[in-house]
């Protein structure tokens, strides 16, 4: 029987990094980043059950100790201390004419934090009390996971499911190397360099590109499909939680060797050198993938600086420049939000081979590796505290990550070819049959997704912070003032000073300050935008493959999901046909997901128009119980049809959406129309948009001028 206490320790416990089966790719892209800060931090990309976390967690062991100042909350060093640091200054003086005295140091291990993904931004940057502020003139900060993560390392798990503005706060602070607060005009900074490591499921949903671009490498970690090695993974797993002392004791040596390698190429960092023949690979490279901007060559060569020295030697070799390029440029070659990031390595082996060592024609920049200043750190060698001048994000200005390959446009017919929908002309080179009930079902490709029409849900929302639909956010602009309930957020000054203001004089007010009490503190109201929760339900039905309709319906509706991927809402997905309704994607952040299910979407059978919405009513019945907060927009695909049940059945579905903001996208074509779309429409109190309206663009902007 398995004890409280014997579960504590396991879990007090760190797994030995060394004892890890496997991912080698991300041990070594962790190893380069304890070498050399400069390579920018490691973004793992995973599927669940990866050891993900069990590796990065015991990455701190092997990090050399740190000397701090004794007593200071921001780890300052002693022989360099940060000389803003709120806690300092940290030098004594014995007499005015004598040079500073340094005070005393103290040796630590070096530190992992964690930032958990609920976590607000006063808990990762710190908070001030401007309370105490007005009322004091005190500067009263309590540090945040930033300052606790100094000279150490930070892991963000699930870091694509923090809040945006958080990511871009974490980011601005790992690339400056200094974290930031400022409240109401009183301002703190201290020093911020850290090793910055995040985990990310995709299928819980993707990185914006430009805070992809922004982790210097990154590293797709795969359960193993060989048996034996599952099965070590497992024995050693059994083992350690049977005895957590005893297996990391079994593992100490190897632990030892390999901190030992880590601390002996940090040594010789500052002694490798980037001779121009790797340079000028790395700059062909990163050309030939199409990446954007600068910071792939920077962290790239910064990475390969680091496996040199990892490898003992002091000059850079195609080998570094392989391994660097293979860790470096994955995410940074996505040019469509569907598109999962990749490295086509036969391509990257093929520019290799093609680059000669010494490039023709030597420019302006090309000269003799000796003569060239070290690569590398200075001197002072480098770890966690040392990111470099450009800090762990790599150098240049931030840039969209893009992916090199290009969405591949359909084939189009030419001037004269027949159409594709019109009777007897043959089926187009896209429509796959798909296995079904007489061979009679269809798949249909989409064109690539384009902008649509930007629908929101009406009023004022309270919902998770978006770019969708109005709401009262923590963030955007004030719209009024209220008393806080708790501490306050962001202070609303003016209002703050006319509460205190009529009640000075009975306050004994005898000076120029303002006498406040906490009764006075007016927190600002801020109106901004929230994400919703976006609910597709698709007819799917045989009557969609007629004249390539599908095809029409979903280059649509990807554009609707790539909209509601820039606007950060959570997608859903139902279809229906034959006679039943699938919920082929539960509500889910992950919109990549969404497509991917839509791409494979078959068309075929009857109309089961009732059952969708029926569907529809139940899943946001259950997400309404899960998520109070986040309002929906249900967007319903069909002409109106409804050949398995009755047009009352279908109304009578309908009417349970009545008060959820929907659209009715028309599928109807042709010269003749029923006009059963919009009669849905009327009884669920939707709004109807024909499906070639739907991304009218030039006609949107021509109804916003004449509404002008």
């Amino acid at each position: 029987m398995t004890t409280c206490k014997e579960t504590s320790k396991v879990r007090d416990s760190r797994y030995p990094f060394t004892a890890v089966v496997g991912s080698e790719d991300l041990k070594l892209a962790l190893i380069l980043n304890a070498v050399s800060p400069r390579s920018g931090g490691v973004l793992v990309r995973g599927e669940k059950g990866t050891a993900k976390s069990t590796i990065v967690r015991a990455l701190a062991a092997l990090l050399p100790p740190v000397e701090v100042v004794s007593g200071c909350r921001f780890s300052c060093d002693p022989a360099a201390p940060d000389p803003e640091c709120p806690d300092g200054p940290h030098e004594a003086r014995t007499e005015a004419a004598e040079p500073p005295v340094p005070t005393a140091g103290a040796v630590r291990p070096a530190r992992l934090v964690e930032l958990p993904v609920g976590a607000s931004e006063d808990r990762l940057v710190g908070s001030l009390d401007i309370e105490r502020a007005l009322t004091e003139g005190v500067k009263s900060f309590e540090p945040g996971l930033l300052a606790g993560a100094h000279r150490g390392v930070l892991y963000v798990d699930e870091v694509n499911l923090l809040h945006d503005h958080l990511v871009d706060l974490l980011l601005d602070a790992a690339a400056l190397g200094t974290c930031y607060v400022e409240r109401e005009g009183v301002s703190v900074r201290h020093a911020a360099r850290f090793l910055l490591v995040g985990t990310m499921n995709p299928e819980e949903g993707e990185l914006r590109p430009q805070l992809l671009d922004r982790f210097g490498l990154t590293v797709e970690v795969r359960a193993s499909r060989e048996p034996s090695q599952r099965a070590e993974v497992v024995r050693r797993r059994l083992a350690f939680e049977a005895d957590p002392e005893g297996f990391a004791e079994r593992w100490s040596g190897e632990e030892r060797e390999l901190a030992r390698r880590i601390a002996e190429a940090r040594a010789l960092l500052p002694q490798v050198v980037l001779p121009d023949s790797a340079l000028w690979q790395i700059a062909t490279i990163c050309a030939a993938f199409e990446v954007d901007g600068l910071r792939a060559d920077l962290v790239t060569a910064s990475a390969a600086i680091a496996h040199a020295a990892w490898q003992g030697r002091t000059a850079v070799t195609a080998d570094d420049v392989r391994e660097a390029a293979r860790l470096a440029l994955p995410h940074r070659r996505r040019r469509d939000p569907f598109d999962a990031p990749g490295l086509d390595e036969s391509k990257l082996e093929d520019l290799l081979n093609q680059i000669p060592e010494t490039p023709d024609g030597a420019g302006p920049g090309d000269s003799d590796p000796d003569d060239s200043p070290p690569e590398g750190p200075g001197p002072d060698g480098s770890g966690p505290d040392d990111p470099g001048p450009e800090g762990p994000g790599g150098g240049g200005a931030p840039a969209d990550a893009t992916d090199s390959t290009a969405p591949v446009t359909p084939d189009v017919p030419g001037p004269g070819a027949p159409d594709p929908g019109t009777p007897g002309a043959p089926p187009p080179a896209d429509s796959k049959p798909a296995t079904g009930s007489g061979g009679r079902e269809q798949t249909f490709d989409a064109d690539p997704a384009a902008r649509t029409r930007l629908f929101t849900v009406p009023g004022v929302g309270s919902g998770a912070p978006g770019r969708r639909s109005r709401a009262m956010t923590p963030l955007g602009r004030t719209t009024g003032a209220r008393v806080p309930e708790a501490r306050p957020g962001s202070l609303h000054l003016r209002a703050t000073v006319g509460a205190a203001a009529p009640y000075q004089r009975e306050r004994g007010r005898n000076g120029p300050g303002l006498v406040l009490r906490r009764g006075d503190l007016r927190e600002a109201v801020r109106e901004g935008r929230e994400g919703n929760l976006v609910l597709f339900v698709v007819d799917a039905s045989g009557s969609m493959a007629a004249r390539q309709r599908m095809r029409a319906v979903k280059t649509a509706v990807l554009g609707l999901l790539l909209d509601a991927y820039q606007r950060r809402d959570k997608v859903g997905l139902i279809t229906f046909r034959g006679t039943r309704a699938d919920l082929v994607l539960p509500p889910t952040s992950s919109v990549e997901a969404g497509a991917a299910r839509l791409r494979e979407l078959p068309v075929g059978g009857r109309t089961p128009l009732a059952a969708g919405l029926l569907r529809a009513a139940e899943v946001l019945r259950v997400e309404r119980l899960r998520d109070p907060a986040r309002r929906p927009l249900l967007v319903l695909v069909t002409d109106g049809r409804a050949t398995s049940g009755t047009v009352e059945e279908s109304y009578r579905a309908a009417g349970l959406l009545a008060g959820i903001t929907s659209v009715v996208v028309d599928c109807e074509g042709g010269h003749v129309r029923l006009g059963l779309a919009g009669a849905l429409a009327g009884r669920m109190g939707a709004e109807i948009v024909r499906l070639d309206d739907l991304t009218d663009l030039a006609g949107m902007i021509r109804e916003r001028r004449s509404a002008a």
